[in-house]
């Protein structure tokens, strides 16, 4: 039976181009929908953890109540120690201290006199030590736009776009006017060697990235740092283990009465994100729905219309004497072989587009001028095992659905008023 359908199939085009076509189209912009959807999601979720958050962040209890305004002066004192614990400890993690600090960063002209000044967002970051993985998680190598990485903690990076507006040269001296971690003021040197651009908006209006050791020298922050970020070795946030390193970890160090005792939190409890990310997700699953709803539709829709195309071929049908529980039964087979192959042409070609989205990405930084989030300038599908499944959803189901309903009127039909309706044809 299934070949003899299949023949019909191949040879009536009416029966299967225009319902294989409709779901080809239909399962590839579900499956592309989803696919950029996750990629969205998965690009703010690193690109956070990766220049704000961690995966797990350590700070001093005072410092975490007001982290979203960088104060230093409630810093972390004895990281050195605390670092050697946690690598013991969580062997299975990755740890860096991070000073974020803000600042006036001052250009001078050849008599010393102020050429040009701006408002500099600074990241202190360990770049010199032996297990250094601020390399890998900043990809400095990557984002370097022009000059070279620093040697020594007196040299510095800025952000591409900072520079030319200043007017900087490579090479030149730049003043950083800012405030120790004991509330003075301070003024220190550096040389700028190299300027970088990260494809984040948030970071390239006016970052600094600088040795840790250097801004501790100049903030006055001797084996003190603002941040401990911890992250999984293979760089995958992953909640519910997250959640699990800081239960254990704030058991044994967190003390409610000491507000310097160090506590830490998870990448959804740092400034709002896991409210962001709930909507998120909740904004995500209703989309895919109203999506997959609209497509099923359609996909009903063109079963119903093949179906009522077909009704004086299943009055003749009927009329030479075919069952009509044989005749429904082979409308709804029809159904599942052209679903089956319209959902499977229509998966392979939107994983395909989806691949290339992956790896290239759509650029939306005309978008992001004035953004303050933490999201890449380029958004990227990403490819889940769920995106191989999705589009069957609405391409099998949903045909199926609709030629199984509208097969229905097969009952309706009367024997004895098939001569008149031939006759009338």
């Amino acid at each position: 039976m299934i070949s003899f359908l299949w023949k019909g199939l191949l040879r009536d085009r009416s029966r299967s181009v225009f319902p294989f076509l409709t779901v080809v189209i239909g399962v590839l912009l579900t499956v592309l929908l989803y696919s950029w959807i996750m990629g969205a999601q998965t690009n703010f979720i690193d690109s956070s953890a990766k220049f704000s958050t961690g995966h797990v962040k350590i700070m001093s209890r005072a410092y975490a109540l007001e982290s979203d305004q960088m104060p230093n002066d409630l810093a972390y004192i004895g990281v050195e120690k605390l670092l050697q614990d946690l690598r013991r400890e969580f062997p299975d993690m990755l740890w860096t201290p991070r000073i974020k600090f803000g600042g006036l960063l001052d250009i001078p002209d050849e008599q010393g006199e102020t050429r040009a000044q701006g408002p500099v967002a600074g990241l202190g970051l360990d770049l010199f030590s032996e297990d250094s993985i601020e390399w890998d998680i900043f990809d400095l190598n990557k984002a370097l736009v022009r000059g070279r990485m620093p040697k020594s903690p007196g040299e510095i990076l800025l952000s591409e776009d900072f520079a030319r507006s200043l007017g900087l040269r490579l090479g030149e001296i730049a003043t950083l006017i800012s405030s120790t971690m004991y509330g003075s003021m301070t003024m220190h040197n550096y040389t700028v060697v190299g300027t970088i651009r990260f494809g984040v908006a948030a970071l390239d209006r006016g970052a600094m990235i600088a040795d840790i050791t250097g801004v501790q020298t100049a903030l006055n922050m001797e084996n003190a740092a603002g941040e401990i970020l911890g992250y999984f070795d293979d760089y995958v946030y992953k909640n519910s283990e997250a959640e699990t390193v800081m239960a254990t970890f704030n058991s044994n160090y967190a003390e409610d009465n000491d507000e310097f005792s160090p506590v830490m939190k998870t990448l959804q409890l740092q400034a709002g994100l896991s409210d962001l990310l709930e909507m998120f997700g909740m904004f995500s699953a209703v989309i895919i729905i109203v999506f997959l709803a609209a497509m099923s539709i359609v996909l009903w829709n063109a079963g119903l219309m093949g179906s009522l195309r077909r009704y004086g071929e299943i009055g003749i049908r009927l009329a030479i004497g075919e069952s009509k529980g044989h005749l429904y039964r082979s409308l709804i087979v029809e159904s599942l072989i052209v679903g089956f192959l319209g959902s499977l042409v229509g998966t392979a070609l939107g994983l395909a587009v989806a691949y290339y989205l992956q790896v290239h990405g759509f650029d939306i930084s005309s978008m992001m001028k004035n953004a303050s989030l933490m999201l890449s300038n380029v958004i990227r599908a990403k490819v889940t095992p769920f995106s191989y499944m999705i589009g069957f959803i609405p391409g099998f189901a949903a045909t199926f659905l609709g030629t199984s309903i509208a097969g229905m009127g097969i009952y309706k039909r009367q024997t004895a008023r098939l001569m008149k309706e031939m006759e009338t044809q």
